[in-house]
């Protein structure tokens, strides 16, 4: 037994070692000596990867280009095969044309030391301060090990000097004479004095406008942070350590298609439209109400089959009961399921809004997938069934931190957590074999049973049952922000890679047990924030395997991130991994 054990420790050991070998092969890039004088007149060498070891520092730096200087010369190599791809362009392409490089964008890093030049030219048309992003991505094909390096470039450019009016000298003109000058400085003293007095009228009222205009914001802003939704659960969930998201595992990922209208919308919309709000939904016309109808008519059941029992998850005007169905002259075993249903408060359009979103699964058959099973539209209100799933909704379970029906207070297994991950790739392909776009994929959205057996579902009640995880950002609509992609927050556009997004902070959430992520982030601020780079930290529990998944979900460009198939296949590695050493 203690042979075996040593055994085990000396294979482990060695994987250890191998990994740390690949990872932090001697891999360098740096700008030289001679290169760093002529741009900051400083003879240095300024290194960003030294020996496979990454330079923070250097990549937080936003190295100026002079005027003068029209590219940058940087130099590279690696003993070991390392691959890249590389993507660069202008944040100010008015000021600045996107730079060229004289490199492919992607291959294998040299093996000898090799320079390669950045070129940048200045458009000439305005000028001013121009960003340059450059991405570095460095990968060794394997899920643990994806490096991206992102760095920051300022250039001053002139612009095109603005013609000025020729003016012409009369040489015949004379100045007034001294009674003329007189007079008319006299006629303009007497006029700023008027205007000055009515100018320091105008300019009190400005300001007292000002200060009440100050304060009402200013109480806004209070009430605002007050009735924001807090998680207790997820109080030590901090994003202040944040870092520059890592890439996906290949350099080149194939482009989606654009998602057909008739996806899994909340809102209803095409490839761009947003999220319905049930505060905010607008009365739905007769029209719409009979074709829903009409469309629900094939799950239609009596309310004689329905029996409701205990209420499972309660929110402001929405309910999900543990209910049974019941046989009746079927012959059928009565059946447990789970029933959503809006309060008898609930307006008219919260009734049509749950039974639009409850429909948006309907048809589907996968074994990772929450199908609609009956609509009763006798009853008042009317009722939705679904699956019944023993332990309920995930983020709920997650919280809690037990398995089993039982009350066994056992931690749940990161084998068992990568489990469920992978349950829902599966399901997300099926999605994407649809062609249809889920936009609101969370643990809150996805049941399990006793066997560990998820199913995703609609989002349907969500926005009231977690009001804490949706916001209003000013547009009547209610949305889940730090789910969300960062195209789908500034432009609404929303595809299978915005899911994949979305599925980064939904593995995030698995890891952390159901925390609330971006826990001190401003919702107004989650677009800015996102577009500079910042992502959250890897949990402290969380393995790097899956915390480099996580950042390949993250990254800034849609092309760039991992498709389900591929994060499919890594985690389940992984999960094989697991089931060698535990």
């Amino acid at each position: 037994m203690a042979s075996r054990i040593l055994y085990v420790i000396f294979l482990k050991c060695v994987v250890l070692f191998t990994c740390i070998y690949y990872v932090h092969g001697y891999m360098n890039l740096f700008i030289s000596p001679s290169e760093v004088q002529r741009l900051v007149g400083v003879s240095a060498e300024l290194y960003y990867i030294r020996e496979g070891k990454i330079n923070r520092a250097a990549l937080k730096y936003p190295l100026a280009v002079p005027k003068g200087v029209n590219e940058l010369n940087y130099t590279w190599y690696s003993e070991k095969q390392v691959f890249y791809s590389m993507s660069i362009k202008s944040k100010n392409p008015r000021i600045l044309y996107h730079p060229r490089l004289n490199i492919d964008l992607g291959g294998t890093v040299p093996s000898k030391a090799s320079v390669f030049q950045v070129n940048l030219m200045c458009t000439g048309r305005e000028g001013g301060e121009a960003t340059i992003e450059m991405q570095v991505n460095l990968t060794l094909y394997s899920a643990s090990n994806i490096t991206t390096l992102n760095t920051v470039r300022t250039k001053f450019c002139d612009g095109a000097m603005p013609k000025l009016p020729v003016v012409r000298e009369d040489p015949i003109e004379r100045l007034p004479n001294p009674s003329q000058l007189n007079n008319s400085v006299l006629v303009t003293e007497s006029k700023v004095k008027s205007v000055t007095s009515t100018s320091v009228f105008y300019i009190a009222v400005g300001v007292v406008c000002g200060i009440i205009l100050l304060f009402v914001v200013v109480v806004a802003l209070i009430h605002l942070r007050t009735m924001r939704g807090a998680d207790p659960a997820s109080s030590d969930a901090s994003s202040t350590g944040l870092i520059i998201p890592r890439q996906a595992e290949h350099p080149n990922f194939a482009k989606l298609p654009a998602p057909k209208a008739n996806g899994l919308s909340s809102g209803g919309g095409g490839g761009g439209g947003g999220y319905s709000a049930l505060q905010y939904q607008t009365c739905p016309s007769r029209v719409e109400a009979e074709d829903l109808q009409l469309k629900l008519a094939p799950y239609a059941i009596e309310r004689s089959r329905i029996s409701l029992g205990n209420v499972l998850l309660e929110g402001t005007f929405g309910r999900i009961y543990q209910g049974m169905l019941l046989s009746g002259e079927t012959g059928e075993a009565d059946k447990e399921v789970f029933v959503k249903a809006v309060t008898d408060h609930a307006s008219e359009e919260q009734r049509h809004l749950l039974l639009k979103e409850s429909c948006l699964l309907q048809g589907l058959s996968h074994k990772n997938i929450l199908p609609l099973l009956y609509v009763c539209l006798s009853a008042e209100p009317p009722l939705v069934l679904l699956p019944f799933m023993k332990l309920g909704n995930l983020k709920q379970f997650l919280k809690n931190g037990r398995i089993g029906p039982g009350d066994k207070h056992q931690t749940i297994s990161t084998r068992d957590l990568v489990h469920l991950a992978i349950q829902i790739t599966h399901g997300m392909m099926y999605l994407g074999k649809k062609r249809m776009v889920h936009r609101d994929l969370a643990t809150r959205n996805c049941v399990i049973d006793e066997d560990y057996n998820l199913k995703i579902t609609d989002n349907a009640l969500s926005r009231d049952l977690f009001p804490s995880d949706y916001h209003c950002l000013g547009d009547n609509e209610n949305r889940p922000v730090k789910w969300m992609a960062v195209e789908s927050l500034v432009h609404r556009n929303f595809s299978h890679a915005s899911d994949v997004w979305s599925f980064g902070v939904c593995l995030w959430e698995l890891v952390t047990l159901g925390q609330t992520p971006y826990m001190d982030l401003d919702p107004f601020e989650m677009a800015t924030f996102l577009k500079s780079g910042y992502r959250m930290p890897q949990p402290p529990s969380c393995p790097d395997e899956l915390f480099n998944l996580m950042a390949c979900c993250w990254a800034l460009l849609p092309q760039d991130r991992p498709k389900f198939s591929q994060l499919c296949a890594a985690l389940t590695d992984f999960h094989r991994t697991l089931g060698i050493y535990i």
